[in-house]
C-alpha cells in the first residue's frame, strides 16, 4: 500500500500507538488527520506536528462520527486510509456491583462499536477512491483473553472477527483491510491501573509501529509485531496455559484490592 501522499485519518492519535503512527506516517510523506476526545491533547499534538490536522471527536458517539465524516470529506476529499486506533483498557472485577451498565460497556462502545461505526460511515467514501485502506487495531489479547481486562478482551476479539469478515466482503473492491495486532506495548493505556506491569517485558512503541508501517507498505494484511505471532500460535497449541498466564495478573489485582 502506497503511503506517500496518502491522506490518513487516525482515531485516538494523541498518545501511545496513535501518536507514534502520526510521527512515522508523517515521515513516510502522508497527510495526517488526527481525532481524539481530549482537546488539550489534540492541541499538544498539533504543536508537536504543525502539519497535522486535528478534529475533536469521540468514536463512541454516532453523532460525532457523522459530523466528523461531513467535515473531513468536505475538507479532505482525497482521504483514502482510516486507522481505527482509539481504545480504552481497564482493570475490571466482574463481581464489582458498583459498576453500572453504561460503565461496564465502555470498552465495547469505544473499541468495538467505535471501529464498526467508523468503517460503516467512511466505507462509501473509501470505495470511491482509486486505492484505499482500512487499518483496524486489535490486540494480542484477541488470541489470549486476559481476565484482569475481560471487557477489553471481548472487544478486541470482536474487532479481530469483524476485521476478518470485512476483508472477505471487500476482497473484490479497491479497499484493502489490515489488522494490526499489537503485543504488550509500553504506552499510557494502563496509566490508571492499580496493578503495575513490568514494562521491561513490553515492546517499545516506536519499534512496534515501525513493524506496522512496513506491514502496510508490503500489503501484509495481518500484522503481528513482536510476541503477537507467538501468542497466536500458543493459543492454538496450549489455550488453557495461555489463559492461566493472564489469570495470574487478575489474582494479584484481587489481592491488592482486598488489602
Amino acid at each position: 500500500m502506497e503511503l506517500k501522499n496518502s491522506t490518513i485519518l487516525i482515531t485516538g492519535g494523541t498518545s501511545g500507538i496513535g501518536l507514534e503512527l502520526v510521527k512515522q506516517l508523517t515521515e513516510q510523506g502522508a497527510n495526517i488527520i488526527v481525532t481524539g476526545r481530549n482537546l488539550d491533547a489534540l492541541n499538544t499534538t498539533k504543536k508537536q506536528f504543525p502539519e497535522v490536522h486535528t478534529f475533536q471527536s469521540d468514536v463512541s458517539k454516532p453523532k460525532d462520527i457523522e459530523q466528523l465524516y461531513k467535515d473531513i470529506t468536505e475538507q479532505f476529499p482525497q482521504l483514502n486510509i482510516i486507522i481505527n486506533n482509539a481504545g480504552i483498557m481497564r482493570e475490571i472485577d466482574l463481581q464489582d456491583t458498583t459498576l453500572g451498565l453504561e460503565n461496564i460497556n465502555r470498552e465495547i462502545v469505544t473499541n468495538l462499536s467505535g471501529t464498526i461505526q467508523m468503517v460503516h460511515q467512511f466505507l462509501p467514501h473509501l470505495l470511491k477512491q482509486q486505492t484505499s485502506a482500512i487499518v483496524n487495531v486489535s490486540s494480542g489479547i484477541a488470541f489470549m483473553p486476559y481476565s484482569i481486562s475481560p471487557i477489553y478482551s471481548a472487544s478486541k476479539a470482536g474487532v479481530r472477527a469483524y476485521t476478518q469478515v470485512l476483508r472477505l466482503q471487500l476482497e473484490d473492491t479497491n479497499v484493502k483491510v489490515f489488522e494490526l495486532v499489537p503485543p504488550a506495548v509500553d504506552t499510557p493505556l494502563e496509566k490508571d491501573w492499580t496493578h503495575r506491569h513490568n514494562k521491561n517485558q513490553f515492546m517499545q512503541v516506536d519499534k512496534m509501529v515501525h513493524v506496522a508501517v512496513q506491514g502496510i507498505l508490503n500489503d501484509q494484511f495481518e500484522i503481528k509485531p513482536g510476541l503477537a505471532g507467538i501468542i497466536k500460535i500458543a493459543s492454538r497449541i496450549a489455550p488453557n496455559s495461555i489463559l492461566n498466564i493472564g489469570h495470574k495478573e487478575f489474582k494479584k489485582f484481587k489481592e491488592m484490592k482486598n488489602k
